[in-house]
């Protein structure tokens, strides 16, 4: 009983691969092409060892009628060898075939990978005018993209104030001390080493005039009027507008936002106004703290290389500096604070859903963050200079 189970599982099995069989037949006389019996996964190597052999020119039509059956892999075959024959200047005809398998080639073809051939650069002066144009139309684009988000944030805290149930004060004590707290120790070290290298630098050309004394001066205006806010930002916006990207693009890629919504929840409420509440309040914070740490360090320098003692320092300090050089710096802070959160929430909701859309916001973020804030920074100068302050 069971040699005859084999035996029958065997001639069940021949008859089965009997019918995978597959074969073209050329009419004399013409140049088609007759397919029939199976054109499957079973049979697809046989099918393509056959198509591989025609070249252009010697085919001009495919008859499938007396095809029995068709299956991806087939279609795969018949679609990538209609390719080549195309490409090589005499495309080919398939007919005597149903409706099912045409709707299969097509569903094949779609999915087949194409590849884009990029467009040849025009070096005419038209085409650079054009390029440039459209820089400008997609910068004029970004910049309303960020007005309409600082917008939004301004409307909402509006909002916080005359509702403060709708106020999420714990995220923003979070945020506070993601942004500020966990910054200091880096800000400080900044600072303080700023502070060093311009006592350095400056006494070094001071002795050269007897001026020693001025070393004082540089350091006190360049340090409270520019270089401790300035950057403090530069450092807070590589911190924070890379966590704020990131944040947030997570949470878009895993659809959170969007359950947010269903929920009720508006995510500018819940996701923009702390993070930018809390860079409002601690980037002044820290640019305090990075002007007494740069103070610091440039006293401590110039104590050791020139000879003035922390008294005399203090002294020069403060009669000749004025306290409108902090001010000056402390004023810039808010702007700051407002161009990284901005740039970082707006990145973060520019986010993709894979991980490389991840990855290029995030990026693009700290850069345009930063870049912004010396921009800014440069108009203040410009406009303080305008002024006389």
């Amino acid at each position: 009983m069971r040699d005859m189970g084999v035996d029958e599982a065997s001639e069940t099995k021949l008859k089965r691969l009997e019918a995978q069989s597959f074969s073209v037949r050329y009419p004399d006389g013409t140049r088609d092409a007759h397919l029939s019996g199976e054109l499957s996964v079973a049979t697809v190597s046989q099918a393509v060892g056959e198509f591989d052999a025609w070249q252009s020119g010697d085919i001009s039509k495919i008859d499938m009628s007396d095809l029995t059956r068709l299956d991806t892999a087939g279609a795969w075959a018949l679609v990538t060898l209609q390719a080549r024959l195309s490409d090589g200047g005499a495309p080919v005809e398939i007919t005597g075939i149903s409706d099912k398998a045409k709707s299969l080639i097509e569903t094949v073809e779609e999915s087949m990978p194409h590849v884009k051939t990029p467009p040849q650069s025009q070096k005419s002066i038209a085409a650079f005018l054009d390029a440039v144009g459209q820089r400008v139309v997609t910068s004029v684009l970004f910049l309303r993209a960020l007005t309409g988000y600082l917008g939004i944030f301004l409307q909402r805290l509006a909002r916080a104030i005359r509702h403060p149930s709708e106020f999420r004060l714990t995220s923003l004590v979070h945020h506070c001390e993601e942004v500020g707290v966990k910054a200091v120790p880096i800000v400080a070290l900044m600072a303080f080493l700023i502070g060093v290298v311009l006592a350095f630098q400056g006494s070094v050309q001071l002795q050269q005039f007897g001026a020693e004394v001025f070393v004082v001066d540089l350091i006190a205006i360049s340090i409270l009027r520019e270089l401790g806010i300035l950057l403090t930002s530069i450092i807070v916006a590589g911190r924070t507008a890379s966590a704020f990207t990131a944040s947030i693009g997570s949470m878009k890629m895993r659809e959170e936002i969007d359950a947010m919504r269903t929920l009720g929840l508006d995510p500018a409420m819940n996701l923009f106004v702390p993070r930018i509440l809390a860079l409002l309040i601690m980037l002044p914070i820290l640019g305090l703290i990075a002007n007494l740490a740069g103070l610091i360090g440039g006293g401590l320098m110039a104590w050791i290389d020139l000879g003035i003692s922390p008294a005399m320092f203090q002294t020069r300090l403060v009669e000749g500096t004025s306290v409108d050089h902090v001010f000056v710096g402390l004023i810039k802070a808010p702007v700051f604070a407002l161009i990284i959160g901005v740039v970082g929430c707006h990145a973060g909701m520019q986010v993709q859903s894979n991980a490389e859309s991840l990855g290029r916001m995030t990026s693009n973020a700290v850069v345009t963050a930063i870049f912004a804030v010396i921009v800014a920074d440069a108009v203040f100068s410009i406009f303080f200079a305008r002024v006389g302050i």
